[in-house]
């Protein structure tokens, strides 16, 4: 589907729904959220000063609310979670999590979820485009560009798995809340994983009215409109449907045509449906769809290594490379350009038995299709176009059955089963510089076209089961177990390269390097378990102290790019192994106006899977990069100062390092095979200080008239940024501010949002991630420049 055809089909959606909206059900009551909602944000639109307050009720609010209300702006807000599929408060839970509604990620204007890492501990998203996408949390996780396995941090939107991190790399619409859980992963629901889980969850149709429109405007010809609908069909059925359309101008110059770059469009729509025919049986079907067309990916130069050797085969060919990526420019003849289509229908289904045990079955199918542009990064015609587009499509199925609340024992049981079908084309179209530059034999590279295929079929079945013995009223065990087998087939075929006739030595250099290639039919079998035992202690009714132990595996996987320099060896990872020992404290303070909530972690990881570059074929590959060691302390604080005034603080010391790498790839400044790396902090992008703080302050000005403030400062220590800890690749540690402040006006039904905001106020220089690239030289992703803003939304 196109762009224009998509805000079509949103219009015509949007207004049929409008028409059904207005039935009201159930004499017009709220009804309270559904189990299908999976988590929500008990006192979100009272406790967060500045928040989306849409759920409010437009009616005149009873004494009785309003002094709940006020009352609620005076404590730190209580957060319901069903992380343990029991619906709870979160500081009820013994794990490490932290949660974020959706006021603190509008107050924040935190929009795509490369930005969480400004508001979360522990956590890194390493991001180019939607392919080079990845998750880390503690360190561990940063393994982008790799079509052939899954992240180490799994990814939930609506409780469905979502196999390619870059699967996220969407405008946040209509979130009501995210929770990111820390450590191994899997004993209680969908994929298993060795990191950490981001669950992910969008508001449900509500059964009164309930809709809003917006819009945003900022610097670097930014515009974002969004809107939302929700209402009742019948007394038993509702319906939502949210829309966006983005439009960032970008904030790389290309000093080649003067045009801008790193923007682009992104548009949306997701579609629901809520039918609810009695108090026990529940569906939720979701329809969405996803459209991206930018020049995201845009890589500026970083370094040139130690002998500068880039820079002088530039010269060689004519090149001129912006050498200072302070300037934020790019010369490049061609560009870069991001075309991404993905969508999918999920349904999730619970029923509440006769004798209180409750079956939750989710069913859903998820397409993703990713198709880049990327330049050679200079101004002349050596590689027109080189890179990877994939073809993904998945369908997961999940059972549980979850036995009675209140018993002595109280567990879940479930079955999940994962088939993906994915087809990547790696592709590399040379100019007719290519041999100059590359200082190859004449016609051996220059005009040669060479295709690659790869193709994997993954099942992927498994058993899990967790339960909870209340041992007394202070006392709880949990304990979970889980079995992952998964059945993996793949195979990596490359043509015979297409170019002009030659012979001699540059035939033999072009077949080096191009040449046709099949590696057969590639089997992967695996059996991975999982394990959890966590004992929790409830010092008073406040204060909750837990200790936990963990074992987590991930699955090996294949790479679907033909191997280099690593050899036939390199098409096959092995498996991800975690063993992690935790003890947290969780806790009310000053008659719950202070949070403080801190945990202790040592994670043992055997056989990390992480992202390496191939000299050879000039590409990224996964491997398993040795032994880690993951151990720090995370703190995570809030604070109501007086009414309506909240600060909050959190963050994070990782001291990860290499128990063992012996055989780790060499950086340009100390040639050889291999380089051991055991012993050192040199994961990638693996910061060691983590540290968020935040302020929100909300006040009535006057009748129906309230204004409030928000800002936030995150700051992240110096990390390496390739896996070759190479000194001209590292990271230096940053920190940003971004501050907002709006008014918000009740006019009978109608509440207006009017607020001004800044990102990155103090305009600094930041780099994300770098990136290796030949000869011996660095590339990186360059954050963005302040941008001031205004945003206007009305709920009605």
């Amino acid at each position: 589907m196109q762009p224009n055809k998509l805000t079509a089909a949103v219009a015509a959606a949007y207004g049929l729904l409008l028409a059904a909206a207005p039935v009201q059900a159930r004499d017009g009551a709220t009804p309270e959220r559904s189990a299908t909602a999976g988590v929500a944000a008990e006192a979100v639109a009272t406790a967060t000063p500045g928040a989306d307050t849409a759920n409010a009720e437009s009616a005149a609010p009873s004494a009785a609310t309003t002094t709940a209300a006020d009352a609620s702006l005076e404590v730190v807000a209580r957060v319901t979670v069903s992380t343990r599929r029991r619906n709870e408060t979160s500081q009820s839970v013994p794990t490490s999590m932290s949660v974020l509604d959706s006021g603190a990620l509008e107050g924040n204007r935190v929009y795509r979820v490369q930005d969480l890492q400004q508001l979360l501990p522990s956590t890194t998203v390493n991001y180019v485009h939607a392919r080079q996408m990845s998750f880390a949390v503690r360190g561990l996780g940063n393994n982008p560009a790799s079509d052939g396995l899954e992240g180490s941090v799994g990814v939930y939107l609506d409780n469905v798995y979502l196999a390619r991190p870059g699967m996220a790399a969407f405008d946040a619409l209509d979130i009501q809340q995210l929770e990111l859980l820390r450590g191994p992963q899997g004993t209680l629901f969908g994929k298993n994983t060795t990191a950490g889980v981001l669950n992910i969850t969008t508001k449900q149709p509500t059964f009164r009215s309930e809709n809003s429109a917006q819009l945003s405007l900022g610097q670097q010809d930014y515009v974002q409109a969004k809107a939302v609908l929700s209402g009742a069909f019948s007394d038993t059925a509702a319906g939502r449907i949210a829309a966006y359309k983005t439009h960032e101008g970008g904030y790389i110059t290309n000093i080649y045509n003067g045009s801008k770059v790193q923007g682009g469009d992104r548009e949306g729509v997701r579609a629901q449906l809520l039918l609810e025919p009695d108090n026990k049986l529940s569906a939720r079907l979701i329809a969405d769809y996803n459209v991206e067309d930018s020049n995201n990916g845009t890589l500026i130069f970083y370094s040139a290594g130690p002998g500068g050797k880039f820079l002088t085969q530039a010269a060689a060919v004519g090149g001129h490379p912006v050498t200072d990526p302070a300037q934020r420019q790019v010369n490049l003849d061609s560009g870069s350009h991001v075309d991404v289509h993905q969508g999918g229908l999920s349904g999730e289904v619970n029923w509440k038995l006769d004798n209180d045990y409750k079956f939750t079955s989710i069913s859903a199918y998820r397409f993703w299709n990713f198709t880049p542009h990327n330049d050679d990064g200079l101004d002349v015609p050596v590689t027109l176009n080189v890179g990877a587009s994939a073809r993904h499509r998945q369908f997961t199925q999940e059972l549980r059955l979850a036995t009675p609340l209140g018993r002595p024992v109280e567990s879940v049981f479930g079955a999940y089963y994962y088939y993906q079908n994915l087809d990547n084309v790696n592709f590399t179209y040379n100019g007719p510089l290519a041999d100059k530059f590359n200082a190859t034999p004449a016609g051996a590279w220059s005009n040669v076209t060479s295709i690659g295929n790869g193709h994997l079929r993954v099942n992927s079945y498994a058993l899990f089961g967790q339960s909870i013995w209340h041992i007394d009223p202070r006392w709880d065990l949990t304990g979970g177990l889980r079995a992952t087998y998964e059945d993996k087939l793949a195979q990596v075929t490359r043509d015979a390269p297409i170019g002009p006739a030659v012979g001699g030595p540059a035939l033999a250099s072009r077949n080096a390097r191009y040449g046709a290639y099949n590696s057969g039919d590639l089997h992967l079998d695996n059996l991975s378990p999982s394990a959890l035992l966590t004992l929790a202690y409830k010092v008073d009714a406040d204060v909750l102290a837990f200790g936990s132990i963990s074992h987590g595996e991930k699955s090996g996987g294949i790479n679907l790019s033909v191997p280099g320099a690593a050899g036939v060896s390199s098409l096959k990872v092995n498996n991800e192994k975690a063993n992690n020992l935790e003890l947290g404290i969780k806790s009310n303070l000053l008659e719950r106006r202070a949070q403080v909530n801190a945990s202790l972690f040592w994670n043992e990881v055997k056989g990390y899977q992480s992202n390496a570059y191939d000299p050879v074929s000039a590409t990224s590959y996964l491997t398993n990069a040795g032994n880690v060691r993951s151990r720090g302390l995370e703190l995570d604080t809030s604070f109501v100062v007086a009414r309506g005034f909240t600060l909050g603080a959190n963050g994070s010391f990782n001291d990860v390092k290499y128990k063992e790498y012996k055989n780790a790839p060499c950086p340009s400044e100390r040639p050889g095979a291999f380089c051991d790396l055991s012993g050192r902090a040199a994961l990638v992008n693996a910061p060691r200080w983590i540290g968020n703080l935040s302020a929100q302050y909300a006040a009535a000005l006057e009748a129906n008239v309230e204004g409030y403030g928000n800002i936030n400062y995150a700051y992240r220590s110096g990390t390496y940024g390739t896996l070759d800890a190479s000194e001209y690749s590292r990271i230096p540690a940053y920190s940003l501010t971004n501050l907002s402040a709006g008014v918000k006006v009740k006019n009978g039904p109608t509440r207006w949002d009017i607020s001004v905001w800044a990102k990155n106020v103090f305009d600094k220089t930041y780099y994300t991630s770098t990136w290796n690239t030949n000869p011996g030289a660095y590339n990186a992703v360059i954050g963005t420049p302040r941008q001031v803003g205004v945003t206007a939304r009305a709920d009605f």
